[in-house]
């Protein structure tokens, strides 16, 4: 049997790691070679895509890209864990918050801003994941890390009941921590908050509407029509330049060998990476030009 290749959007259920996840598709498609390009909590669903075979290969590329979600947090009171699932450490007398003061909140939230990772996360300090740290009831200092909001607009203000919730969708740069952002726009607004629900909508430039549940997967599979549904490695990279070679240069960049410039058109004047094509438009791999020489070398070759 041919080894599947390609991009699998897997709609995360809720409760499941996203190891769990790999380790279920894993069992189903019959291979070890799966990476995902993002981790998400076990209560969060939505998007997660995972590289099967040589598509792993491209993961990092795959993780520049901006994530979407869509949020609801809970203004009153506070969490360990800046959740629904953790211990209240705080709560307000009352809170009077309007929508106009939530909407100019949020959008004071819009460009590069400095996030405090929280204490319940995978970061590693001293070779420890915090998590584990917290789950010793320890607390130590963390670093602050600069993270970008794209867009950010409120989808919903709700006052109505003793704790007011605020929806919102958010587009943001990798490493960014919704928890701990619903937690800075509580602070913003002068009163404890919790993140209470989230929902990945996009990773990888991967939308909701592509994702195939877990119970799909399986059937595809059993069908022998899985392949079908997974994403090109090529179009997973599609933020990449396109570029084609040359027929007489196609089986040397096949082989990893570095190529004159005036052998790929159009011509590659930045240092970003690029896709590259032969005549026929079968991807070739992801090729970059080398700042001293100018020569198109190998980054990642799909040799054929």
């Amino acid at each position: 049997m041919t080894e599947l290749e390609g991009i699998l959007a897997v709609h995360k259920p809720a409760g499941w790691t996203s190891h769990d996840v790999v380790a279920k598709v894993r069992g189903i498609v019959r291979m070890k070679r799966i990476g995902h390009t993002g981790t998400l909590d076990p209560e969060v669903t939505g998007v997660l895509p995972l590289c099967l075979g040589r598509a792993t290969r491209v993961v990092e590329y795959m993780q520049e890209l901006p994530k979407e979600y869509e949020a609801v947090l809970r203004l009153g009171y506070a969490t360990d864990t800046e959740d629904a699932t953790g211990t209240v450490i705080e709560e307000a007398d009352s809170v009077l918050v309007t929508r106009e003061e939530a909407e100019e909140a949020l959008r004071s939230f819009v460009g590069e801003i400095s996030q405090v990772p929280p204490m319940y996360s995978a970061v590693k300090v001293n070779g420890k994941r915090l998590y584990e740290l917290a789950r010793e009831g320890k607390t130590v200092e963390r670093k602050s890390r600069t993270v970008t909001i794209h867009e950010i607009e409120m989808t919903g203000f709700d006052a109505s009941g003793a704790y007011p919730e605020i929806s919102f969708r958010v587009l943001c740069s990798k490493g960014t921590y919704i928890r701990t952002l619903c937690v800075d726009i509580g602070r913003k607004l002068g009163v404890p908050s919790v993140m209470v629900r989230l929902v990945r909508t996009i990773s990888a430039g991967i939308p909701a509407a592509d994702c195939l549940t877990l119970e799909t997967i399986e059937q595809l599979m059993k069908e022998g029509q899985l392949q079908n549904k997974l994403i090109p490695v090529d179009r997973a990279v599609s933020h990449l330049p396109a570029h084609t070679v040359s027929d007489e240069k196609a089986e040397a960049a096949l082989q990893g060998q570095r190529l004159s410039a005036r052998a790929v058109e159009p011509l590659v004047e930045g240092d970003e990476p690029i896709r590259l094509y032969d005549s026929q438009g079968s991807f070739l791999g992801i090729y970059k030009r080398q700042a001293e020489s100018g020569a198109i070398v190998p980054v990642k070759v799909f040799s054929r």
